[in-house]
């Protein structure tokens, strides 16, 4: 779905509680951007992303920029207000004809707001991530960098709402060099500060060379653990989520392939959980 196709007739005003970087010094800046919602009805659960409206270009004629980010925490509701929270890397490209150096409209907007800033927000978008009515399902959890954002709120209200679920959770989150790991630093250290071993296990996936931005190396570690994980999709209680860019799916599948053993093995596997509505994609 493009993004002008997108219905931003409803809006509602947000407020910046507080605005704190969660990424080390050296690495792209990432922010945890805590928000007030005006209208408590507006609570965007696990899976789901809101609208932004930042101020648009006006040389390009352009009212509003419209961009979407995901939820990265449970909202909660308080004092009329609901609170939602976001993780925005700050962005910048290069023109590939002129070479010229450009900021992301939208990110560097949320990224130099203050507390007590006001903006537009449009949405919620999307479907919620559903709790699995198995208590002791296996979820394996796949993304990189802001990719895993959803998966933090999801995995938050998994434990904190629902104290029935027994499962186990894996989470392959990926990044150029292991500094770039979010919710793995010494910045912000949320996995392990809220989640048990026994349940909860990250695993990481690295670029294969970091210095010339090579795309993550998924193999590696899925390889290490071929026959466990093989082992999991096979289990009709286990579900897999893919939340990131849509050549993290591509990717996948060719590991997955050689997990499987053969293409074909793989792509039956994977038509299974699809249609038992146990693989589910966030791409972008």
């Amino acid at each position: 779905m493009r993004l002008q196709d997108y219905d931003t007739s409803t809006r509602v005003t947000a407020q910046v509680v507080s605005s704190t970087r969660i990424s080390p010094a050296t690495t792209d800046e990432v922010r945890e951007i805590v928000l007030d919602v005006d209208d408590p009805e507006f609570a965007p659960m696990a899976g789901q992303t809101v609208g932004l409206l930042a101020p648009g270009q006006k040389e390009f004629g352009q009212q509003h920029h419209f961009r979407l980010y995901t939820v990265a925490d449970r909202p909660q509701v308080a004092a009329g207000k609901s609170r939602i929270v976001l993780c925005v890397r700050r962005c910048n490209y290069i023109d590939e004809y002129s070479g010229e150096r450009f900021q992301g409209v939208a990110s560097n907007y949320l990224c130099d707001l203050q507390p007590g800033g006001r903006i537009t927000l449009t949405g919620p978008y999307g479907f919620a991530f559903e709790v699995p009515h198995e208590s002791d399902a296996t979820l394996i959890l796949i993304g990189m960098g802001t990719g895993i954002a959803p998966f933090r709120a999801f995995v938050r209200h998994l434990h904190e709402d629902h104290p029935e679920f027994r499962g186990k959770i894996v989470l392959l989150h990926g990044g150029q060099t292991g500094m770039d790991l979010l919710y793995e630093n010494d910045e912000r250290n949320d996995f392990r500060l809220y989640y048990d071993k026994p349940t909860f296990e990250a695993i990481r996936a690295l670029s294969a060379n970091p210095v010339w931005e090579a795309d993550i190396d998924w193999q590696t570690p899925l390889q290490k653990r071929a026959d466990e994980i093989w082992q999991m999709l096979q289990q009709p209680n286990t579900r897999v989520y893919l939340a990131g860019l849509e050549k993290i799916r591509d990717q996948l599948h060719q590991v997955f392939a050689q997990i499987a053993g053969t293409d074909s093995r793989w792509q039956r596997r994977h038509a299974e959980l699809v249609a038992g509505g146990r693989w589910v994609e966030l791409l972008y």
